[in-house]
């Protein structure tokens, strides 16, 4: 009886070694540990949610889905759903497919999706076409954005008048200083000038103007984009803010840390609610 004891005891720290690993951490803008049902309890509230995640993370998908389901649950049909992995040209083919005009074979086959749709994205459309809600296509048609990087911004004033319904109303406003882009130019070491950071304003801007223009008030929007495109509360939020100042907006960000019992001096203010996951996480895809 003895032996067996003693071999428990023995046991037990090779147990509590286990129980630590974490899959995330949930910290507020200062570092300091928060909950999931303080992050829900500001998302309720909120008239935009920017979720910033890393496209390849699948615990930052299955928060974006957890997240989703429970404020559905709060908010029913006054829930607006929203993500940059939708082109705003392909809004004809989500919406088709949300009414069950079209099959998933033919959606598929006439929408550019990204490469782990299937597992990280489908789920979300899903659950819209369940549920009855709207879901918006808010991204720039990558074609305009890749003119903007390889001739500037001012080429989109030559493109068809047609095209122009799936862009950002031009001229847009850019600074770049603003952190979001300056990082772009200085890691480009600035090759290309400030194409490469305009064409991610285009994205920025035309997702901010696709949040408001299906936006109103008394609803709640949730809107699954990059990270990158509203770290900071800059980016999205930015172009939120500059045409509609009182919204309520809630920022979401992700990291990825080789620990996530602290949260890094760098990624300290990246978000309203930063969720941070070991960077040993394994992906959803690989690009």
């Amino acid at each position: 009886m003895i032996k067996y004891l003693t071999f428990i005891v023995l046991l037990l720290p090779l147990f509590a070694f286990k129980s630590d690993k974490k899959a995330y951490q949930l910290f507020d803008p200062k570092g300091k540990e928060t909950e999931y049902s303080k992050l829900l309890d500001a998302a309720k509230d909120a008239d935009i949610i920017l979720f910033g995640e890393q496209h390849d993370n699948p615990i930052d998908h299955w928060m974006e889905q957890e997240l989703t389901k429970d404020l559905y649950a709060i908010k029913k049909g006054n829930l607006i759903l929203s993500a940059e992995m939708f082109e705003a040209d392909d809004q004809i083919n989500v919406n088709e497919y949300l009414s069950g005009d079209s099959s998933e074979k033919t959606f598929k086959e006439e929408s550019k999706l990204w490469t782990n749709f299937p597992s990280d994205y489908k789920p979300l459309l899903d659950f819209a076409k369940k549920n009855k809600l709207r879901f918006i296509a808010a991204n720039i048609p990558r074609r305009y954005a890749n003119l903007v990087y390889t001739k500037g911004l001012l080429k989109l004033d030559s493109v068809d008048n047609e095209a122009k319904k799936w862009i950002s109303p031009l001229p847009i406003l850019y600074d770049s200083t603003l952190q979001c882009y300056a990082d772009i130019f200085k890691q480009a070491m600035g090759h290309g000038g400030q194409n490469l950071p305009k064409a991610q304003a285009i994205k920025d801007a035309t997702m901010a103007y696709f949040i408001l223009k299906n936006f109103s008030a008394g609803k709640t929007l949730i809107n699954y984009n990059g990270s990158y495109h509203s770290d900071h509360h800059q980016g999205i939020e930015w172009y939120l803010r500059k045409a509609n100042p009182a919204l309520k907006i809630l920022t979401i960000g992700s990291t990825e840390q080789d620990s996530v019992d602290e949260l890094e001096k760098d990624n300290l203010g990246l978000a309203n609610f930063i969720l941070c996951t070991p960077t040993s996480m394994s992906k959803s895809y690989r690009p």
